[in-house]
């Protein structure tokens, strides 16, 4: 499944002003970073900002489901990502406010360990 070049392009237009964007791919998807600070994903044509415990009352006020997808066998998993807002999709400052929230939720995460060799 390829990723929407356009919506990975709009997302690029509205928050240059605040950043560069970069991104990489991911199951079928994309991992996006602001100046190499994961803040958001693209699965399934859509936009998830990294959320967590100091963001989420915010995401739930905003009615923002959590990302979840399927581990086969009936089961569920989930990510600490928030879909995005609708109005992210056609409004520059929306794009920027929401993605703030994820920004700051990826500055607040803990830095990943480095893979041993083996």
């Amino acid at each position: 499944m390829a990723v929407d070049a356009g919506l990975i392009e709009w997302i690029d237009e509205a928050l240059a002003p605040i950043g560069q964007l970069s991104k990489r791919a991911m199951m079928g998807g994309a991992t996006l970073y602001l100046d190499g600070i994961i803040f958001a994903i693209v699965a399934d044509d859509q936009l998830w900002f990294k959320a967590d415990a100091e963001s989420d009352a915010v995401w739930d006020a905003a009615g923002c489901p959590r990302f979840t997808f399927s581990m086969g066998e009936g089961r569920e998993g989930s990510m600490n990502y928030r879909r995005a807002p609708d109005d992210v999709y056609d409004d520059p400052d929306s794009m920027r406010e929401w993605a703030a929230l994820g920004i700051a939720a990826g500055q607040r995460a803990p830095a990943r360990k480095p893979r041993r060799k083996g």
